[in-house]
């Protein structure tokens, strides 16, 4: 996870969209005052200072030691710590609200990591996980079969690339209550669209999905589209919440 990862990652942050989803995830996650939250995979740490701002006794968990690193520069009165997803630095049912956001997808074990949110939360304590499915990017493009084979090439590259659909489903197998699920789709900035498209054609290429020259040809495409102000690239983003039990489900 380099810097430019996590500047882009922060300008998706600032959208006014993406405020009012986390709002809403804060909502759902019934953040407050003296809450014991985590945000787990907290990357640059938006989330966890504003969940400090609402009164929440909040903290941000990552394995990237980069992002550990930038997080604390940014908001250094914040709490900050290395950890994985699937061993979390927590006492059994020491925490209100786990949350985690366009993590899971990267992980080698989604169950896992749900089964340690069940793990730290207090019986009543609230779980929400949001993030985007890669195989669902909605792009305007002059070669829709083309177009597919990227999608699913990233998809494919990702240990779980297509887990944000399965949220609901892995809330209710890991026995979570309570479980609901939505789906919000901002529609992405040119600069944001074209770091997308990007990043799709380049793992395409990689994983040998596509040539370079059908990438190329691809990309150009997508780079004309921009100029002329034809550029379109919608992300859906998968919200889903649940309890665990007071009493054993």
């Amino acid at each position: 996870m380099d810097k430019a990862f996590l500047e882009n990652l922060l300008a998706f942050d600032a959208r006014p969209d993406s405020v009012q989803l986390r709002k809403r995830s804060f909502e759902l996650l019934e953040a407050g005052p003296g809450r014991r939250v985590a945000d787990v995979g907290c990357g640059a740490g938006t989330a966890v200072a504003e969940l400090a701002a609402a009164g929440a006794d909040a903290v941000g968990v990552d394995a990237a030691e980069e992002a550990v690193a930038f997080a604390r520069e940014r908001h250094p009165d914040l709490r900050f710590e290395l950890g994985d997803a699937a061993k979390l630095p927590f006492p059994d049912e020491s925490l209100d609200g786990y949350r985690a956001e366009k993590l899971y997808h990267a992980l080698d074990d989604p169950g896992g990591a749900c089964a340690e949110a069940h793990r730290v939360l207090a019986p009543g304590g609230r779980i929400v996980l949001l993030g985007q499915d890669w195989d669902l990017f909605v792009i305007d493009s002059d070669d829709p079969a083309l177009t597919r084979t990227i999608m699913t090439a990233a998809a494919d590259e990702l240990p779980h690339g297509r887990v944000a659909r399965h949220y609901r489903a892995l809330l209710l197998d890991t026995g979570f209550t309570d479980v609901s699920c939505e789906v919000h789709t901002p529609v992405l900035d040119p600069a944001l669209a074209m770091f997308v498209v990007n990043r799709l054609a380049t793992g395409a290429v990689r994983t040998g999905a596509v040539s370079q020259a059908e990438a190329d040809g691809w990309l150009a495409e997508q780079r004309g589209r921009a100029e002329r102000d034809r550029l379109f690239v919608a992300l859906p983003l998968f919200l889903a919440a649940g309890r665990r039990p007071v009493t054993p489900s």
